[in-house]
């Protein structure tokens, strides 16, 4: 029996027929350097794609290249059947909403969205109509005469959004467009924003550091690590169906086992891993003596000062599979959740999320106490080395 586990990278097969914005293997170098290394992506009308990855992966290059302020190296970017790269910035039916906004401070709201309109030659009565169901839109009636320095954070970034949107552009791009708000206000302004983008149904790519920012508004997601497109998937996919150990890192917490088959049935398969033994359940498991690395997240585990109760413990820990003691280490309170450090015996550190669903736990752990760590082997995702 062979082991399946999904390739290093994935390319975008989300869609058989012919792609709304494709990007079919764009590379740009730089100085000899590939800041984006042969990325393919098919992504479809209405979507809201966002590329996620660190500071320095490529994916804002990759965008100013959909935007036209920079020009691929190689490759081909078509956008509803016409090709792009040679269509300087002006005249491709695309609009960029920068992560400063980018508002004419001596320009008030209602001026900075009609100006991009003004510049199309639209009859003066029709920009003004134009602009009305912009500020509409963001919420903003009434505001139209207010300079940037005179509106809230969240307010600019709505300005900037309707001015992006009121040329009505077949593509929307979105550079970290809540990163210069604070926490509490980008929690509220992410609903708002999606809001709109899905009441507008406009085409959008977005880029982000943020996975929560990611998660929360794309229909799909790329994670791009050195340049590279690792995976593609919808927002779940990507988090509880990793297909390599960056992208499981990177989305989330996640706690990783190196470790190797030792046993294989058509239905499951046993792991010596570090903490402990480990059973997967999964359809094609592999091969005996295949290296492997298993990854849990932390609120899949249980964490308790007892051993597991008859009444909890499932074929695998009856085994003794999927279940491991240790050392309780630091105790990290965040209101909705607390999280704890757990050093198992064999000196592997692993932490566990516990929702504080009632106002006062009854149960107390405290540090150093012994404890015991467990969890359902269906909850494992088995990752490539």
């Amino acid at each position: 029996m062979s082991l399946q586990l999904q390739p290093a990278l994935q390319p975008d097969l989300h869609s058989a027929r012919q792609p709304y914005l494709s990007i079919r293997n764009l590379v740009k170098e730089f100085d000899g350097v590939r800041a984006v290394d042969d990325v393919s992506l098919a992504i479809d009308q209405g979507d809201i794609f966002a590329l996620l990855g660190s500071s320095g992966c490529g994916k804002s290059t990759l965008l100013r290249m959909l935007a036209g302020f920079e020009q691929p190296s190689l490759g081909q970017i078509t956008l509803a059947g016409q090709d792009l790269v040679d269509v300087p910035p002006w005249q491709r039916p695309i609009n960029m909403m920068f992560q400063s906004y980018a508002l004419f401070p001596h320009l008030s709201a209602w001026d900075n969205i009609a100006f991009g309109l003004r510049r199309t030659a639209m009859p003066k009565d029709q920009v003004a109509i134009r602009v009305e169901q912009m500020l509409a839109l963001v919420q903003l009636t009434g505001y139209g005469k207010r300079k940037p320095h005179q509106l809230s954070g969240g307010q600019q970034q709505r300005v900037a959004l309707a001015r992006s949107l009121a040329k009505r552009p077949q593509l929307l791009l979105l550079d970290e467009p809540l990163g210069a708000l604070d926490r509490k206000l980008r929690e509220s302004t992410q609903i708002e924003l999606l809001n709109i983008l899905e009441q507008v149904g406009v085409t959008c790519v977005m880029v982000t550091h943020d996975q929560d920012e990611a998660i929360s508004m794309a229909t799909r997601i790329g994670v791009m690590n050195q340049g590279r497109i690792l995976q593609v998937g919808a927002p779940r996919d990507i988090y509880e169906a990793p297909n390599c150990r960056f992208v499981a890192d990177f989305i989330g917490s996640v706690n990783l086992f190196p470790g190797r088959i030792v046993s294989a049935q058509i239905d499951h398969a046993v792991i010596d891993a570090a903490p402990c033994s480990l059973f997967v359940e999964r359809c094609d498991v592999g091969a005996v003596g295949s290296a492997v690395t298993a990854a849990l997240r932390p609120e899949k585990m249980v964490l308790q000062s007892e051993a597991p109760a008859p009444s909890q413990r499932a074929a695998a820990l009856e085994h003794g599979h999927n279940c491991a003691q240790g050392v309780l280490g630091a105790i990290v309170y965040f209101g909705d959740q607390t999280r704890y450090h757990v050093l198992l015996d064999g000196g592997v550190e692993v932490k566990v999320v516990r929702t504080n669903a009632a106002r006062h736990d009854s149960v107390r752990l405290a540090r150093g106490q012994r404890v015991f760590v467990w969890w359902d082997g269906a909850d494992i995702m088995l990752l490539a080395n």
